[in-house]
């Protein structure tokens, strides 16, 4: 792998990074904190934080740059032909977590995985994507993130963004649950095909539009009254995200099986949770709404509900 082709995805990362950071900070009137770390044994990387904020309670928009001998298992269990290789892995990952139960939480992961050992080809790819965790949902919200999700690979070909939003329902899905996440978005992973350029440049579109994607959301929301039942309820639904993270997410995993910085890792968990034993909403109920409406497999994008 050239070195230029990977100094340019880690340029694009930085100044992703950095732009989303800037407009989110502008949004909540509170800046975030700076973190830079790195990692003995190889690589490090920049976590920017924001924690009680005016409109965040946590966010984390993460920066990181791995270096290592070996891959750890989370990356090589589907891919035995690249045990024992070294390897560079980089990427930004952003989970947010809005107080106001109204305004969704949202996540949004762009990266590059380099592979070689000596005389062999190098084996690289892109993954990625972004999604929507509502609490209370919004149809308008849902198909404004899903139709943008769509505008960011259209110019790549018209096959994308169909194959990458059924992979993103069955990714983020809680399999010991029955139910999604939340009301997905697109997921890829494995990406190497068409090229280099074509790879880097359609997931830089991701990146790109993943403020266009969210800020409408969280602008329209943000100032909606609440009390403690929609608190409430929040703090619950939370918990299926701090079970996705932790028991299926991919990149939790590889992030604490090559070591990590955990403090890093796991910044995408909310900071307030709760867990209840065997609870379902009343009938009727804007809670029960979620599930009825919004948990459900629906092809947004092409539903003539947004105005």
């Amino acid at each position: 792998m050239d070195m230029m082709e990977t100094s340019k995805v880690k340029a694009f990362l930085l100044q992703l990074q950095e732009l989303i950071v800037e407009r989110l900070a502008q949004i909540d009137g509170k800046p975030f904190l700076s973190d830079a770390w790195t990692r003995p044994e190889g690589g490090g990387g920049i976590t920017r934080l924001i924690e009680e904020g005016n409109v965040f309670e946590r966010g984390g928009v993460n920066f990181s740059h791995v270096t290592g001998h070996n891959l750890p298992p989370s990356a090589s269990a589907h891919r035995p032909e690249l045990a024992g290789r070294s390897y560079e892995a980089m990427g930004v990952s952003l989970v947010l977590h809005p107080r106001n139960p109204y305004c969704p939480t949202v996540h949004l992961n762009v990266r590059f995985f380099n592979a070689e050992k000596p005389g062999a080809e190098p084996v690289w790819w892109f993954g990625g994507g972004m999604d929507l965790t509502p609490y209370y949902g919004f149809e308008e919200d849902a198909t404004h993130f899903h139709r943008t999700c769509r505008k960011a690979l259209e110019p790549f070909g018209a096959d994308y963004h169909p194959k990458f939003k059924q992979w993103c329902d069955d990714y983020f899905y809680l399999k010991h649950r029955k139910e999604p996440r939340g009301v997905g978005g697109i997921f890829f992973d494995d990406l190497n095909a068409n090229g280099f350029d074509h790879c880097f440049n359609l997931t830089e579109s991701i990146g790109d539009h993943f403020l266009p994607a969210y800020v409408p959301i969280l602008e329209r929301r943000l100032d909606l009254p609440y009390g403690e039942r929609e608190r409430d309820f929040q703090a619950y639904r939370r918990g299926r995200y701090v079970e996705f993270n932790l028991v299926y997410d991919r990149g939790t995993l590889f992030g604490l099986q090559s070591g990590g910085r955990t403090e890093s890792i796991l910044m995408s968990l909310p900071p307030i949770v709760k867990w209840r034993y065997d609870w379902a909403p009343a009938p009727g109920s804007p809670e029960a709404k979620l599930y009825e409406v919004f948990l459900q497999p629906r092809d947004w994008a092409n539903e003539a509900n947004e105005g």
